[in-house]
């Protein structure tokens, strides 16, 4: 009887001795290959009764089941003791390896640091989008159209609309977009910063990159002067660099402020390293501020007659440069690893 054959091949498995590769190979041969004693039985199964083919097949199933799993476990005993070994399969003498941490990297420092310095002056943080309609980077900033300001701004542009010139879509070129959309849905006091990425179309060098991060900072409400502006520029530089930290306003021009002005912050000459980055003046540029223009409040439903407000931006590049003494701004974004370990102990 063919049930009675499938016990007995159940018995030889179980008392199948396999202690060696070659044993498992003749393990192999009799019970899982093609030509086996298992496969032979199934060839039988046409010889039995319709009726009890179905129940003689279940069991000609679990033996062929039984057969494999067996195999498949004394083949992985076999590889993780190689070739039966007990021993370890590792070295145990060889030193400890240390865990290895990263470092956080400098931009990121350097922005941690502005926000915390702008939090404690009760300035929230907001963000946007950095795909951005005309309106928002340049129009309603008061950049009209053809302007000679927006080829400052000359950027990267992802679709145009013939019919409405103020809905061309583009990489942003700042982050007072973040500004006009405050504007837009909160009514005054407000009071924010916006850091971000952000994109021009400059050519990469130590000194430029065609993408690069900024924080801006608003401020609207009731009597905002242009000593606040001053003040609140020169707390967060006395935080970001030294108490005795000397800055200098210089009169500039930008479409979206007026009066408008550089900020610039004081290195010296003593060394090489602040002659080259000031070019020999003792000054560096930090930050570009001003009061903002009557006509981006009235862009934004804000009436300029009850309200004033300020606003500034600065490149984070240029703090981290300023705070950690980084020479090449391509460092920030080319990922080497002996340049980002600086930063481990900060």
């Amino acid at each position: 009887m063919l049930t009675e054959r499938v016990k007995e091949i159940f018995q030889e498995i179980e008392q199948f001795e396999v202690a060696t590769k070659e044993q498992l190979e003749q393990y192999r041969q009799r019970f899982v290959g093609r030509k086996g004693v298992v496969e032979a039985l199934f060839e039988g199964l046409k010889d039995i009764a319709k009726e009890e083919r179905r129940a003689v097949g279940q069991e000609l199933n679990a033996l062929k089941n039984f057969a494999i799993d067996r195999f498949a476990v004394i083949q992985a005993e076999f590889e993780a003791n190689d070739s039966g070994s007990s021993g370890p399969s590792v070295d145990l003498t060889l030193p400890v390896v240390p865990n290895q941490l990263g470092s956080i990297h400098p931009l990121t420092l350097a922005r941690a640091k502005i926000i915390e310095i702008f939090e404690r002056m009760g300035f929230s943080v907001a963000d946007g989008p950095e795909i951005e309609s005309d309106w928002y980077n340049f129009t309603a900033l008061n950049f009209p159209e053809n302007h000679p300001a927006r080829e400052m701004q000359d950027t990267f542009f992802v679709a145009k609309n013939a019919e409405d010139p103020t809905q061309d879509m583009l990489l942003r070129t700042h982050t007072s977009n973040v500004q006009i959309r405050m504007m837009e849905r909160q009514k005054p006091p407000i009071r924010a910063i916006m850091p971000g990425r952000v994109y021009r179309n400059e050519a990469i060098s130590a000194r430029a990159h065609c993408f690069f991060h900024q924080v801006e900072g608003l401020y609207i409400d009731k009597n905002v002067s242009f000593k606040d502006l001053k003040d609140t520029l020169y707390h967060f530089s006395k935080e970001m660099f030294d108490k005795d930290v000397k800055i200098r306003l210089r009169p500039s021009f930008f479409p979206f402020t007026e009066p408008s002005a550089e900020i610039d912050i004081w290195l010296g000459t003593d060394t090489e390293e602040t002659y080259r980055l000031s070019k020999g003046t003792g000054w560096v540029e930090i930050a570009g501020s001003g009061m903002v223009d009557p006509n981006v409040l009235a862009n934004c439903g804000i009436d300029p007659e009850e309200y004033t407000g300020f606003a500034f931006g600065m490149g984070i590049e240029r703090i981290a440069q300023l705070r950690y003494g980084v020479r090449d701004l391509r460092l920030y974004s080319e990922n080497d690893v002996r340049f980002l370990r600086q930063f481990e102990g900060v």
